[in-house]
């Protein structure tokens, strides 16, 4: 509880600060380089993706080294018995992340 607590303030807190630096940006004539690189960092990273999933629990990723097989034709060789695998495989990882 307080880890979360904890994670909300800072956040609070930084988006407080990122505001603080567009509004200065946009108002005050004097505003500088650190408002600037206050507010384009801020804008950086919402372009990061902040809700990923690790790609054994992603429901419908693609298996390592899929794409490298069907880029050498190896995929249309492997027949049905691969393909009840890759399904038993997200069968699994879907089970496992509920």
């Amino acid at each position: 509880m307080a880890g979360r607590t904890a994670r909300r303030g800072v956040a609070l807190g930084l988006g407080v600060l990122w505001w603080w630096a567009a509004v200065r940006l946009a108002v005050v004539p004097d505003a500088g380089v650190l408002e600037g690189t206050i507010a384009v960092g801020g804008w950086g990273l919402s372009l990061l993706p902040v809700h990923c999933v690790a790609k054994a629990r992603a429901v419908g990723a693609v298996g390592e080294g899929r794409w490298a097989a069907a880029w050498r034709g190896e995929a249309a060789r492997r027949g049905e018995a691969a393909r009840q695998e890759e399904a038993a495989r997200r069968e699994e990882a879907a089970r496992r992340g509920r």
